[in-house]
């Protein structure tokens, strides 16, 4: 039940800002609802190794009734605003209804959904890794392809073609994702598949120069030398034109076939973020102060990748998001008892990146590491940061059992 003597706090999703909020919220000051078409937390840091079986796909999420049993929690997606009564409109995600909420703060946390640049084909044919949904489709599409590749009577064309895994996007994700494919060829696939591991294909196809653009040079540049021993093909100046059922069409008319091709070409802006009437910056997200205020009213808030901090442009990462989310937490209690907060300042930690073989890149602001001791560092780091003690456990186990037994095949 709503209690009428705390002001109402609406929180939309529940991604690393929104949930940064959610942990830290004052529930004693607060009467807190969330609305989210997802009612989990999901570490998306660990999202790639779920699409080999290197993690298990509940191990990396935790339920947001469980984290703060106080806080109320609507299965929706939010659909519209309407600043002058200070209500949100509704749509339920398992029976469509639709209803409204008051709020007297309201902080939107959306995130971003896939940039597709407009190129035909992509939503008919192409893969997504933004949510475990996704990393469930490319799991059971990689055993598929291997299954029918596998078949007496197949035409060698079209084995040749399944076993094609083609990535778009040479950022982050695209990389580890390609990362742990080729882990599962070399540790599991030679084991299980011996007939058609040998002819696995990897290709990286990136429309700028680079991969990792916002990696320093000389880590690039290894990440690249570490891809070409091991057999993945990366194609940079290949934007792509246009998807079909069974081939990608460059901007230069190369046909590639390919039985699986995941689209990590970057972000936009949600229909809901795009149908707001407040102000947004060239990309379409939500302009906030340095408060992380919407410049038309003191009690709307945006932080994560669906907003952007006016003459200062952050980086759309989950540590960025996660900063801004405890940020808020504390400055909404500032507000509500007539104190000012400080300004948000955001401080880098540096990034890290999985690109397979026990190797990993650590981009830090004093220490630029590379291979086996990164790699230790960058499991080190995303182990502490998962939420619960469950989940570390949990993500130990499967690391081990990965060790121990290999990667599950199982189609189901």
């Amino acid at each position: 039940m709503s209690n009428p003597t705390k002001p109402k706090l609406v929180i939309l999703g529940t991604g690393f800002g929104a949930f940064s909020v959610i942990k830290r919220i004052n529930t004693r000051i607060f009467d807190v609802t969330v609305v989210s078409p997802r009612n989990h937390f999901l570490f998306t840091p660990l999202l790639p190794s779920t699409t080999v079986g290197t993690i298990e796909l509940r191990s990396i999420i935790e339920p947001v009734r469980v984290v703060r049993p106080e806080i109320r929690y609507f299965h929706a997606e939010c659909v519209g605003l309407n600043h002058s009564k200070r209500e949100i409109r509704c749509n339920g995600i398992l029976d469509g209804r639709t209803f409204t909420l008051q709020y007297d703060y309201l902080v939107i946390a959306v995130g971003a959904s896939s940039a597709t640049f407009n190129v035909p084909g992509v939503r008919e044919h192409a893969l997504f890794l933004k949510e475990l949904s996704d990393a469930r489709a490319i799991r059971h599409r990689i055993i598929e392809c291997l299954e029918r590749a596998s078949h007496p009577r197949i035409n060698p064309d079209e084995r040749k073609r399944l076993l094609h895994f083609v990535v778009v996007g040479g950022g982050p994700t695209g990389v580890e994702f390609l990362a742990e494919m080729h882990d599962f060829v070399i540790e599991d696939l030679r084991k299980s598949f011996p007939g058609v591991a040998g002819d696995v294909r990897l290709t990286l196809l990136e429309a700028t120069d680079e991969i990792l653009g916002s990696f320093d040079a000389a880590l690039r540049a290894y990440t690249r030398r570490v891809f070409r021993r091991q057999r993945i093909e990366v194609r940079t100046r290949s934007p792509v034109t246009r998807i079909e059922r069974s081939r990608i069409v460059l901007r230069d008319g190369t046909r590639i076939p390919y039985g699986l091709v995941v689209w990590s070409a970057g972000t936009a802006a949600t229909p809901l973020v795009r149908s707001l009437r407040v102000p947004r910056d060239a990309a379409s997200r939500i302009l906030v102060d340095e408060y992380l205020r919407v410049a038309e009213t003191s009690r709307l808030y945006a932080l994560g990748d669906c907003s952007s901090v006016a003459g200062r442009p952050y980086p759309a990462t989950a540590q960025v998001a996660q900063q801004q989310g405890k940020y808020l937490a504390s400055a909404l209690e500032s507000w509500s008892q007539g104190i000012q907060p400080k300004p948000f300042r955001y401080k880098s930690y540096g990034m890290l990146a999985y690109v397979g073989s026990g190797k990993a890149l650590a981009d830090l602001e004093s220490v630029k590491g590379r291979g086996f001791a990164a790699w230790l560092f960058w499991r080190s780091v995303y182990l502490t940061r998962l939420v619960s003690l469950k989940n570390k456990i949990l993500v130990v186990f499967d690391w081990i059992k990965t060790f121990v037994f290999g990667r599950d095949i199982s189609r189901f």
